[in-house]
């Protein structure tokens, strides 16, 4: 299984505009993806440079066909003449999409800066490997605050999400109360706006006091003795910070960590400040 994870920042080119037809192309050079996880998509926008309103979330359906698209919308707010401005978090599957769960992350108040509300958006697929439930998000860049009680909320889901997977709830034989299973095997991946070595990196991999299956950065299983590649600001284009760090992540829970085969980072300059991430389970 092949996946990606991408900030796309609204699918700007090296140019600066945006073009979703760039963003997929790019990511067929990257990998033939089975699973695609995608941050900063938008519709409804022409207030943010490139920006021309244009529904990526649509446009990213119509370029992976072969997909099923799942939207998870972080914000959603009014826009000129009646229409929505939609900005969130997007995940395309090659393997049938059994579950689809959007959480709203905490938003605890810090008005000394600026923010916006997060999601972490959860699929649970069916795979050759087995149910696996892939979870995206981008947490909050500007508010350790905010940023800290995002990661508090993930383990929480990861803690609930393996209760379900081992003590699966009872259903009815149809309707919303069918009894969809929730996969115990996961993989959290996004960008996380924290850095390796900080407390939030340590945190959302800490142990837990049940059992419960840990999260582990992909990274560091398949090159323990590498420092993580850089994820963004690898490209100086003008108006962008130029000094390369790490805040994109795939982390995955210790079940499959044994199926991890590759973790690697495109390196070409495709446009976003942010680089594709790529891993593969076997």
């Amino acid at each position: 299984m092949n996946l990606i994870t991408w900030n796309i920042q609204r699918g700007r080119t090296p140019g600066g505009d945006c073009s979703i037809a760039h963003t997929a192309a790019s990511l067929r050079a990257v990998a033939d993806a089975d699973v695609i996880c995608l941050q900063e998509v938008s519709s409804g926008y022409t207030d943010m440079p490139g920006c021309d309103g244009a529904n990526q979330f649509a446009l990213l359906a119509e370029h992976f066909p072969a997909h099923v698209p799942v939207a998870g919308l972080a914000c959603d707010t009014a826009g000129e003449g009646g229409a929505r401005r939609l900005f969130g978090n997007m995940i395309l599957s090659r393997y049938p999409v059994l579950q689809v769960i959007r959480h709203a992350l905490p938003w605890p108040p810090d008005p000394d800066v600026m923010s916006m509300q997060r999601i972490a958006l959860e699929a649970t697929l069916d795979t050759p490997l087995g149910p696996v439930r892939v979870i995206t998000t981008h947490l909050e860049y500007f508010s350790r605050l905010q940023r800290s009680a995002q990661v508090q909320r993930l383990r929480d889901l990861q803690r609930e999400a393996a209760a379900h997977a081992a003590r699966p709830r009872a259903g009815a034989a149809a309707g919303p109360f069918c009894a969809t299973p929730r996969a115990g095997a996961a993989i959290l991946a996004g960008d996380c706006n924290f850095l390796p070595g900080s407390w939030e990196y340590h945190c959302l991999q800490a142990p837990f006091d049940d059992g419960t299956p840990a999260w582990a950065d992909a990274w560091r299983l398949r090159h323990p003795a590498r420092a993580h590649a850089p994820t963004v600001c690898l490209h100086d284009h003008p108006g962008r910070p130029a000094d390369p760090f790490t805040c994109d992540f795939v982390f995955v829970s210790e079940d499959l960590a044994p199926r991890l085969a590759a973790v690697a980072v495109a390196m070409d300059d495709l446009g976003p400040d942010h680089q594709p991430l790529l891993v593969r389970l076997d």
